[in-house]
């Protein structure tokens, strides 16, 4: 099992939304970590088959991926940031509708249907229609879809975008669930998405690979380190213009910061144990004197 991408490259006009992005994947959680218009999109599209590469290839298994045409997309489940259904639809109807366009037997759908209701915690939203589903509820109706031929290879966009934190909670203890003998890529920029159940994490920027791998190994390699700063109030502007500062709390009688420096900012600067969130302020953040 084995996606690779080798130098793909994908051109909008005179921009590089992908840029030379090479890449092996196996079974397990992967998260491609990144700002909006980062390239992550167009980058699940093109592993979708959804948009073809200006140069480079996709491979599963050694074979071209769009090459396979529908033997690929058969093992393959997707998630798309915004997907369509027929907003008067019960649950059990749009899965059912999907399965068919999917071509699954009636006997084989309905089974399969039922069970991934249950797995996603709709089992009693069956008969309610999609359109009076919270957000949530949504999400968890669009992954059981996705599911529904039960693919080998998972992909995931923005799949916790709009939700709020106990169902984005329940939608990665589903994710890590759903990740058993499965590829699944999860794709955000939400660092709490992939902290705790990405196997790797590529952090892409500009339509490239920046850096990836497990979160420790990435916190390991950080350039530079995390210290916490107490001081006074009026010291704090002066300290935003110079540093990277990836959290500012207000304390009596002045603030508390945490700082990414390669060097001590400050007599009284106490080195802290850095997070993901600190590396994705070390590549994705402002520069000091913006």
């Amino acid at each position: 099992m084995e996606l690779l991408i080798q130098d793909l490259t994908k051109k909008f006009q005179d921009i590089y939304a992908v840029n030379g992005v090479s890449y092996s994947m196996t079974q397990g959680v992967y998260g491609l970590l990144g700002v909006n218009g980062a390239g992550k999109t167009t980058l699940m599209r093109m592993l979708c088959t959804l948009q073809k590469p200006d140069g480079g290839a996709i491979t599963w298994d050694g074979e071209d991926i769009f090459e396979m045409d529908g033997e690929y997309r058969r093992i393959l489940g997707y998630l798309p940031q915004d997907f369509g259904y027929y907003p008067e639809f019960t649950v059990y109807e749009y899965l059912m509708y999907i399965a068919s366009i999917k071509g699954l037997r009636p006997t084989a759908a309905r089974q399969r249907a039922q069970q991934l209701l249950g797995q996603v915690g709709l089992g009693a939203a069956r008969d309610r229609k999609m359109k009076k589903l919270s957000g949530g509820m949504k999400r968890r109706a669009g992954i059981a879809q996705a599911m529904l031929g039960d693919p080998r290879i998972l992909i995931l966009d923005e799949p916790t975008a709009g939700l709020d934190p106990s169902e984005r909670i329940r939608f990665r203890n589903l994710i890590s669930e759903l990740a058993e003998k499965r590829l699944v890529l999860l794709s955000t920029h939400i660092v709490s998405d992939i902290e705790y159940i990405a196997n790797e994490i590529l952090l892409m920027k500009d339509g490239e690979i920046r850096t990836s791998g497990s979160v420790q190994a990435l916190l390991d390699s950080m350039p530079e380190q995390v210290w916490s700063v107490t001081l006074p109030r009026e010291g704090v502007e002066a300290y935003m213009k110079a540093y990277k500062v990836s959290n500012v709390k207000t304390i009596p009688g002045g603030a508390q910061l945490r700082v990414i420096s390669g060097v001590k900012p400050g007599e009284n600067a106490v080195l802290e144990t850095a997070t993901l969130e600190d590396l994705f302020l070390y590549y994705f953040g402002e520069q000091p004197q913006e």
